[in-house]
């Protein structure tokens, strides 16, 4: 294993090159209008490392709203707050077979959750996270992701108003089947207005690097790390996964966004952006240049 410090800025910028090609791959989502007019060539990486090593490469930075990528920092901001014994009596830790938003799922697993890197198992947590109001619980957990990993996470309202201009029908569907079945600790309405708040949040690669590293070497009770690091590597690419898992070795987590965030265990973070996504719903680009990377600096944590 080449340890990340270690990794050179030309390796780098010779992948980015190289994973920008595999943008061409993917398309852009359209059910959310304005993450559709993003740029489909964009690429940017930041690496992290825990003694301070940071590289990034590609285009230049902009922000861009977390989505799905937020889900392992809302189950450690649920996990700090409530602890993990109330955590896991209301979402499960089982990998999913169906896609991320699947109220097929839900509805085998009658009501409860399989995990909490899907879109049912982040909106059940999302109705247990402190908070009068869903946009105090939003902002209560912005608020603690910033002082905790020294990160400029803002809410994007032009996101948050495309998301709401067309609302997904799915994600109603799963929140209401929540609420029938007593899987819900508020109405069904305040939970999913704080689970798409909570996507809309914004930042940077930079960021994101940052809100990695608070998994590999935060001030975090080292259990709750241990447990969304677990999650990740199950359940973090929804049905592509276990194949990642294999082939990668490394926890991570994907948005719609085309935001993705892997984890080196004991060494950093690294963290890509490319918008077009592959017929799961993962950046294309990005997977490509993780699965390369992997195997270069032979990161993989069962090798």
């Amino acid at each position: 294993m080449i340890p990340l410090d270690l990794v050179s800025v030309d390796a780098l910028e010779s992948l980015a090159n190289n994973a920008q090609q595999h943008t061409q791959s993917g398309q852009l989502p359209t059910y959310i209008p304005a993450l559709g007019q993003a740029n489909p060539d964009g690429f940017s990486v930041h690496l992290l490392t825990i003694t301070g090593q940071t590289i990034q490469v590609g285009d230049r930075p902009l922000p861009f709203a977390l989505m799905s990528v937020m889900k392992p920092f809302i189950l450690l901001y649920a996990l700090e707050q409530v602890g993990a014994e109330s955590v896991l009596r209301s979402v499960g830790i089982q990998p999913s077979d169906h896609a991320y938003n699947s109220l097929a799922q839900l509805e085998a697993d009658r009501g409860f959750p399989r995990n909490p890197m899907i879109n049912s198992g982040a909106i059940a947590l999302c109705s247990r996270l402190p908070g009068a109001t869903p946009h105090e619980r939003c902002h209560r957990l912005c608020q603690w992701l910033n002082d905790q990993a020294q990160t400029h996470l803002t809410l994007d309202e032009t996101i948050l108003a495309s998301v709401r201009d067309r609302p997904n029908e799915q994600n109603q569907a799963i929140a209401r089947y929540l609420d029938v079945t007593d899987h819900l600790a508020t109405s069904a309405a305040e939970a999913l207005d704080v689970y798409e708040q909570l996507c809309c949040l914004s930042g940077t690669v930079s960021d994101l690097a940052q809100l990695g590293l608070l998994l590999v070497a935060g001030a975090i009770a080292p259990r709750h790390r241990q447990l969304v690091t677990a999650l990740m590597m199950t359940c973090g690419l929804y049905q592509y996964s276990g194949r990642f898992a294999v082939e990668v070795g490394l926890p991570a987590k994907s948005g719609v966004s085309g935001a993705v965030l892997a984890l080196v265990p004991r060494q950093g973070a690294i963290a890509c952006y490319s918008p077009p996504l592959d017929a799961i719903g993962n950046s294309a680009a990005s997977i490509w240049f993780l699965r390369q990377l992997a195997a270069q600096a032979d990161l993989n944590v069962f090798g």
